[in-house]
């Protein structure tokens, strides 16, 4: 059923998908918490800064020595809070980029889920019809069995045992779809001779003939 091996192509299709995602997941995840700590890195020394940045408006320091050491401390935190930047801007950047290929990720295992959805169900509705194919192919044996000899179905049973499961074969053209063999020039006259209730036989496999109108007999 082309169904099964569709469902079968895209189940491993979507496993390399499911694979990427969970890799996309856990580099996002991970670039979150670094974003975080960038963030409260660069908020704890602003806050540091800021503090000195008061101490030294208020007046509060008098001495020459502490306004100069205060004055290069904040000149110190300011070059941290530059490079603290430029590490969060490099943060947030892959991040970005890491949730582009995330979302695309996740589109493409949406799109895989809606496929595999619309597969079952015309598998389902496929094997359904088949079933019910099935059901009437068992009722029309039935009947047709009620109609037939009973020594010529202990013969086909026998031919089915013998030959595969099948012992009856249309005859198409000059060759019996049974074993794919094209019958002598005397076999087809004899069945062309033969009565239209006659049990046909396939001189090459055995198999019971059945007379269609694609036959050469």
């Amino acid at each position: 059923m082309p169904e099964h091996q569709a469902l079968k192509d895209l189940a491993a299709e979507k496993s390399v998908v499911d694979r990427e995602l969970v890799t996309a997941d856990t580099e996002v995840s991970d670039l979150q918490r670094e974003q975080k700590k960038a963030e409260s890195d660069v908020e704890q020394v602003r806050q540091r800064r800021a503090r000195n940045q008061q101490r030294l408006d208020s007046g509060q320091v008098t001495s020459p020595r502490d306004l100069e050491n205060l004055q290069h401390e904040i000149g110190s935190l300011d070059r941290r809070i530059s490079d603290l930047e430029d590490a969060e801007l490099e943060v947030m950047e892959k991040l970005e980029a890491a949730e582009v290929v995330q979302t695309e990720l996740r589109a493409r295992a949406e799109a895989f889920a809606g496929r595999q959805s619309e597969l079952e169900t015309s598998r389902d509705a496929a094997v359904k019809e088949l079933d019910e194919q099935r059901a009437g192919f068992v009722d029309n044996r039935a009947v047709v069995l009620a109609e037939l000899p009973e020594g010529l179905i202990t013969q086909y049973q026998r031919l089915r045992e013998h030959n595969g499961g099948i012992g009856a074969a249309p005859l198409v053209g000059k060759r019996c779809m049974g074993c794919r063999m094209e019958l002598a020039p005397s076999d087809l006259n004899a069945i062309k001779a033969a009565a239209p209730d006659a049990v046909l036989r396939c001189e090459e496999c055995g198999r019971i003939l059945v007379r269609t109108a694609d036959s050469a007999a």
